[in-house]
């Protein structure tokens, strides 16, 4: 599989095809120095993701551009080391309501949570609480978020290949592409599904994979997976979704209707699943199909 960052995030067909997939190689787990360099190097703060990516300067006037990205390095960098504190207090107050994980922690206080929400409630990025992103969406709160990604891993297990269904707006999946080697994330919204497209493009994250489509059918020609966590609430979880875990793996979902509990499930066998029901939670509902 040939990978090229400039086409990020890269198309599912670039690691499926018509027929029969051939195995990818493994990548590295993506480390959380790896993800920080990369946000400084490429972030444009808080406002990053609602601005056009522009082209290279055409050979006119070679001097001024070669001022100006030096200067707008220098503000990235400086709006990236702004934050650096508010995202190690929201990682020590997660570790404190009961997250444990150091690798999820350490994801946690990597990502730039601020450069995923509009620009007005950037003062709030770091609060733990959830926040709209548009369309009855939301982007849920840090706690959880940790909660759940902890919950996948179990006792530190690593993980290889990821399913998210429910993209948003892209934080959740960027916060699991530093645990996880392989991600791959569905959003059944067109208008999210751009959004976080636009969101992660500046962090260049390699090992992450966006499709647009309806989650609840989850990602056949890329299954098994490892683990697979859903940032929307049913009543039950999809069949096909259980049918695409690998033998041990786990999933994390919420269920229930006005109230909703975390429920993990492991696939015990071909066709046995062990299933717990955790703690309590509030997601937006699950839904079939693509809007």
């Amino acid at each position: 599989m040939s990978e090229k960052r400039s086409n990020f995030p890269l198309p599912l067909s670039s690691v499926t095809g018509p027929g029969t997939r051939k195995p990818a190689e493994r990548a590295p787990i993506a480390t959380p120095q790896t993800a920080t360099q990369n946000a400084r190097s490429n972030s444009q703060g808080a406002g990053a993701a609602r601005t056009t990516v522009q082209p290279p300067p055409g050979p006119s006037g070679p001097a001024k551009s070669q001022a100006q990205p030096q200067t707008q390095t220098a503000l990235q960098r400086s709006d990236l080391m702004a934050t650096e504190a508010p995202r190690r207090a929201m990682a020590q107050r997660v570790a404190r309501q009961g997250v444990k994980d150091p690798q999820v922690l350490s994801a946690l206080e990597t990502v730039p949570r601020h450069l995923f929400l509009e620009p007005a409630m950037s003062a709030q990025a770091y609060a733990d609480i959830s926040l709209p992103i548009g369309h009855n969406q939301t982007i849920s709160q840090p706690y959880i978020v940790a909660r759940m990604i902890e919950l996948l891993r179990g006792r530190g297990h690593p993980l290889r290949r990821v399913l998210e269904i429910g993209t948003g707006c892209g934080y959740q999946a960027a916060v699991l592409s530093c645990v996880a080697q392989e991600v791959y994330s569905i959003e059944r919204i067109k208008p999210l599904h751009e959004l976080a497209k636009a969101n992660l493009r500046p962090l260049r994250i390699a090992n992450l994979r966006l499709q647009y489509g309806d989650g609840m059918l989850g990602l056949p020609q890329v299954a098994p997976f490892d683990a697979i966590i859903l940032a929307a609430a049913g009543l039950e979880v999809p069949r096909a979704l259980l049918e695409q875990m690998a033998i041990g793996a786990r999933l994390v979902a919420p269920l229930g209707a006005q109230v909703q509990h975390l429920q993990r499930i492991i696939r015990t066998g071909t066709s046995e699943w062990t299933s717990e029901t955790l703690e309590a939670c509030h997601f937006v509902p699950l839904r079939p199909g693509t809007a």
